[in-house]
């Protein structure tokens, strides 16, 4: 089985978890490692979405708000029942709120990094015990170029975001004695139905396509390729790096 051009064989019946697998580019890596032949099992908040998509695919789903982490432990703990065992965790979820910097209070503040930061390290704080176990496993993280740029609007995302690149550094310190890699991907502008139903414009479309090295719009198929690489035996040897998926817009 492909996704794309390529099929990885160290993926088949690989136990894959991916937060938010819902929708978006998490929807997109569901279904990319499905083809791939892996066991796949996948967390989000919309119970509805979640279930059609397991339907569809064959993918485990199990519902969990990822800001509560006594659930998120719970499920993680159900998955690893239901699957024997996670080797690959994908902290997808992620929510890139627009916020007036002058108008934050503070538990909104805390929701946007419970949201978009959190979570990434207590599900990862979750599985690394069996990875240990087993000498071996994978965690692929979530940034975003926003950070890099600055981009106004955005302050609680983007300092999220930005955490996130530490945590990369340091979680592979940790972890890779004990056969475990830890890597992150970075994506720039990606063009998912969310995008398109709250901010697209004509305007705003062209705008990144001038920005970017790349003259056309990335998706998350362009995302979900560089999970499948990293969750696979070919990237091997790669560990605490960025993988940025921007078109070329962080040149500018």
């Amino acid at each position: 089985m492909t996704y794309g051009s390529v099929s990885y064989r160290s993926l088949q019946n690989r136990r894959i978890l991916i937060t938010g697998g819902a929708s978006g580019i998490g929807e997109e890596m569901v279904r990319a490692f499905v083809s791939q032949g892996a066991s796949v099992a996948f967390l989000d908040i919309n119970t509805a979405a979640g279930e059609a998509l397991a339907t569809e695919t064959g993918a485990r789903f199990v519902p969990c708000d990822m800001t509560d982490i006594a659930a998120l432990r719970a499920s993680i703990a159900e998955i690893e029942t239901l699957l024997g065992g996670v080797d690959v965790l994908i902290n997808n979820a992620g929510k890139d709120d627009r916020q007036v910097m002058g108008e934050v209070e503070p538990e909104a503040w805390r929701r946007m990094l419970s949201f978009n930061l959190d979570h990434q390290f207590f599900a990862t704080q979750a599985v690394t015990p069996g990875m240990k176990a087993r000498g071996s496993g994978v965690v692929i993280l979530l940034g975003s170029i926003s950070w890099m740029r600055g981009m106004p609007g955005m302050v609680a995302y983007t300092t999220s975001k930005a955490a996130i690149n530490g945590l990369n550094r340091t979680l592979a310190r940790e972890l890779g004695p004990d056969g475990i890699r830890v890597n992150c991907i970075v994506p720039g502008a990606i063009l998912t139905e969310r995008q398109k139903a709250l901010w697209l414009t004509p305007e705003s479309n062209q705008r990144f396509i001038d920005q970017q090295a790349l003259k056309f719009r990335l998706d998350a198929t362009h995302v979900a390729r560089m999970a499948l690489f990293l969750a696979s035996d070919e990237s091997s040897g790669c560990t605490g790096a960025n993988f940025i998926i921007d078109a070329g817009i962080t040149q500018n």
